[in-house]
């Protein structure tokens, strides 16, 4: 695969493209091109490149700013929060090089015409990488933004998610271990946004996470977007699925349902300058669980898919 291409499409991605779109791209990428026809379904959409990134990079000049500011950090002469401050607004402000907007552009026009709609609603999503450390993990230093629609909305939240590669927590883990802030790149992943606001969503792991037994699938689930639940706002239901008895005819292997309190959700805002709102669950959202026996089966059967691949 080029690796002078601005945009991959998810389904043409494998996991060994982590170079050119991080781990979280190519892991999506990995499963919709592998996993699709054994019934995973995982949201469609394509990412930007660390080739686009460093071309955004190289078309507003701020190389020279990124080492600057870096290098007055680690000689004392400014704070965490200068540093972070003063290269996120440069990011932000920064402008895309017309060949690479408008390439974003037209792929998400085209995500458009699939998905049946003049402006889709798209979850953005930052995927850092640096060719050179396969041993560095970036989960969770960089920004998401969701339900956002239209082509110059999505090219601005692509640069917030720039922006994003340096926040303090991430400027400080790097520093920590010594990688170089200039060789990190940043991929935005752009995924079909599944309306869960509607109904439900949440987190699954192949594992107990608590104990390291491997043979029960966790699934954390709550009211609204899954965002609650990554960020720990809400106390979810979990389900336990013992994993050997799940293709057992005649056993149903749900081993607990839990029901949480899930006092809060995050669902699409309507109007205004936020794309999203967290709001109170109903009295009745909180005493129901948010999964059905089979939709927890089904969840845990991919689960063991994924696991497997």
């Amino acid at each position: 695969m080029t690796s002078e291409a601005f945009v991959l499409w998810f389904e043409d991605l494998k996991y060994t493209d982590i170079p050119q779109v991080g781990g979280k791209n190519a892991s999506q990428g990995e499963m919709i091109r592998s996993l699709s026809e054994e019934g995973v379904r995982v949201p469609g959409g394509f990412a930007t490149t660390a080739h686009a990134y460093r071309e955004f990079i190289r078309h507003n000049h701020l190389k020279d700013i990124l080492a600057e500011e870096t290098q007055a950090l680690d000689k004392g002469e400014r704070s965490l929060e200068q540093v972070g401050t003063t290269i996120r607004r440069a990011l932000r402000h920064g402008e895309f090089p017309e060949e690479i907007a408008q390439v974003i552009r037209e792929a998400y026009a085209e995500m458009c015409r699939r998905d049946g709609a003049d402006a889709a609603s798209v979850a953005v999503r930052s995927s850092a990488t640096a060719e050179d450390l396969p041993e560095a993990s970036f989960a969770g230093h960089q920004e998401t933004y969701l339900n956002i629609s239209g082509a110059e909305d999505l090219l601005a939240a692509c640069r917030r998610c720039y922006a994003s590669l340096f926040t303090d927590r991430a400027i400080n883990y790097r520093r920590e271990r010594g990688f170089d802030h200039l060789e990190v790149a940043l991929s935005v992943g752009v995924r079909k946004m599944v309306q869960s606001d509607r109904a439900g969503s949440g987190v699954m792991f192949s594992i107990d996470t608590d104990t390291g037994f491997p043979d029960v699938v966790v699934i954390d689930a709550a009211w609204g977007l899954g965002e609650t639940v990554v960020q720990g706002a809400v106390d979810p239901d979990e389900y336990r699925v013992f994993k050997p008895r799940l293709n057992e005819p005649g056993l149903n292997p749900i081993l607990t349902k839990t029901l949480g309190r899930k006092e809060k959700k995050i669902v699409y805002a309507v109007g205004g300058n936020e794309s999203t709102q967290t709001v109170d669950t109903q009295e009745a959202e909180r005493k129901r669980l948010v999964l059905a026996d089979e939709e927890i089966l089904t969840l845990a059967r991919w689960s063991v898919i994924i696991e497997k691949h």
